[in-house]
């Protein structure tokens, strides 16, 4: 299981909405081995007062959280962050500069999902990659 929350300036982040999820996802399925119909991602535009962010980014600076269940290894969360560096560049035209990533990791019975917890469901793909 994993959400993606994604937060940046409302006119920049609206019109590349739907690519940047795509690629997203994309990422996360080459990484971590998810499944094409596992996407959860969550859109949080801000108004450019609301969203302060480091010297030397642009109005394009875009923040990604990754929550996830705890198991995957060092190698595959690597990956993950450097496919969504190199390929939001590629894609959807935001810069390494402007990208920022943060993976949150937790046990599977600190989820719920489907009407049980974490660690009492079936996935479908594997967590251990």
């Amino acid at each position: 299981m994993a959400q993606v929350k994604i937060y940046g300036i409302r006119e920049k982040l609206a019109p590349v909405r739907e690519r940047l999820s795509e690629t997203i996802h994309q990422c996360v399925m080459e990484a971590l081995q998810f499944p094409a119909d596992k996407r959860a991602h969550r859109f949080f535009m801000m108004e450019k007062e609301d969203m302060l962010y480091p010297p030397g980014r642009t109005d394009a600076y875009t923040i990604i959280e990754i929550a996830m269940i705890e198991g995957r290894s060092i190698e595959a969360k690597k990956k993950l962050i450097r496919l969504l560096f190199d390929k939001i560049r590629d894609e959807v035209g935001i810069a390494h500069q402007d990208i920022e990533v943060c993976i949150q990791e937790s046990p599977a019975h600190n989820w719920g999902f489907r009407g049980m917890h974490g660690d009492e469901v079936k996935l479908n793909y594997k967590i251990d990659v």
